[in-house]
């Protein structure tokens, strides 16, 4: 019989490699190890602080430590933590009516995590045909460039080749369309199809936003075909957009939604939106998640939701959206050597690059601005939707810097490759 040798973690062993322990999925920076956040700002061990544009991708909405979310987790920690849903959780249901009066939706499912909100709402498109005495139909159709998560389904989904290997065998039952092409995606469509996924903004994709055309003609073909039409709003979701959900600003609506990241502002809570129709296929028994609707959870995502509906919010993040952009386009207007154009809405927003995208991250990082990177060459920022009107004009100042000296470096570098073209020429 085979066996596993073991030993016992040494402190000099922790010390040499401390995330020797850890499986080795990620590469963070070793040398930036945080110790707290106060609004915009992070702050490390050894005293430094940066600007945070990138909010746990998505995630703290609101900032780190912000004193409404602090007080409704500490409020509800020193009462209850947890109970499953064997038991009936008052704050989970309100959640649920505030997030259906808001919405389409009829009917909420809680989760974990923006994974488990796309698996849901994956069984649902299929629980739903299968309802209406259509079980035959369960193939999914996904969107090329999309990212719905890394399960088995969700990676199927999206069918990203870099994903999928080694671990996805078959299709899974998934079928994907090329991007905002509609008339692809009509001619996927088959007897055996059950309903569309998409982002209606791609966030690892590229930061892009799907026409209004496209989407308005993914929702006549859903209702042609009577298919299930479900949004992953995960990324762009809860106020990221300038909208409570994005696709609100478009005036086209899905019968499922995914919903997590910002939802809880750094908590981890998800949420799956459904129809009535499509609630209604998924009774006792179909679907269930221990931790999903927690007390804790249910507290702080009630909180944020609170903040996001408060008057103004969601119309200041959509002009800090647009002064941003303004700010960023007019780099790529005077660094068009470095930077190509700026896409996204509200505070979505991506940079796309002419020099790789993570040579100028890491330059951002060493000046003190945190930002993330994307498919298409992309640059992406995600400040908190609270964010400053200081803390824009400082993050973009400092991207500044670094654009100027890539631009400086280039033009350096093409001199010299010039000069000894030059040299090296033959003479006549």
């Amino acid at each position: 019989m085979n066996t596993i040798e073991t030993t016992l973690p040494t402190e000099q062993n922790s010390a040499l490699d401390p995330r020797g322990a850890l499986w080795p999925t990620y590469a963070p920076p070793m040398d930036l190890v945080f110790s707290h956040g106060d609004g915009t700002v992070l702050y490390t061990e050894d005293g430094r602080s940066f600007l945070d544009f990138i909010s746990g991708i998505a995630v703290t909405g609101f900032g780190h430590a912000h004193p409404a979310l602090v007080a409704a987790l500490n409020e509800q920690a020193q009462k209850l933590w947890h109970l499953s849903n064997m038991f009936r959780v008052p704050a989970a249901e309100h959640l649920a009516h505030t997030l259906a009066a808001n919405s389409f939706a009829h009917g909420v499912f809680f989760t974990n995590s923006g994974t488990e909100s796309v698996e849901a709402g994956l069984k649902a498109i299929r629980g739903y045909q299968a309802h209406i005495g259509r079980a035959e139909r369960f193939r999914i159709i996904g969107m090329a460039g999309s990212f719905h998560g890394r399960s088995m389904a969700a990676v199927a989904a999206a069918g990203n080749p870099a994903h999928c290997q080694p671990f996805i065998p078959g299709d899974y039952g998934f079928d994907q369309a090329p991007w905002d092409d509609l008339a692809a995606l009509e001619a996927l469509i088959g007897p055996q199809t059950a309903g569309i996924i998409l982002e209606p903004i791609q966030g690892e994709g590229g930061i892009r936003p799907a026409s209004e055309a496209f989407l308005r003609g993914v929702r006549e073909l859903c209702d042609q075909h009577n298919l299930v039409l479900m949004f992953d709003e995960v990324q762009c979701g809860i106020g990221r957009s300038g909208a409570l959900f994005a696709h609100q600003s478009l005036g086209v609506e899905p019968d499922v939604l995914a919903s997590a990241k910002g939802l809880g502002g750094g908590f981890p809570v998800g949420a799956c939106l459904a129809s009535e129709a499509v609630a209604q296929a998924m009774p006792m028994g179909t679907h269930g998640s221990t931790y999903g609707g927690n007390p804790l959870a249910m507290a702080v995502a009630s909180k944020v939701v609170e903040l996001t509906l408060e008057p103004g919010l969601l119309q200041s993040v959509q002009a800090k959206g647009d002064k941003t952009q303004r700010l960023l386009q007019s780099l790529c207007e005077r660094y068009p050597e470095v930077l190509k154009r700026v896409a996204g809405t509200g505070l979505m927003l991506g940079v796309e690059c002419v020099l790789p995208n993570t040579e100028l991250l890491a330059q951002c990082r060493q000046r003190g601005l945190l930002v993330g990177k994307a498919g298409a060459n992309m640059l992406r920022l995600l400040p908190p939707l609270n964010v400053s009107e200081e803390h824009i004009e400082q993050a973009v100042a400092i991207l500044e810097d670094v654009v100027k000296d890539a631009a400086q470096a280039a033009a350096t570098s093409d001199s010299a490759i010039a000069e000894t073209a030059a040299l090296v020429a033959p003479k006549e």
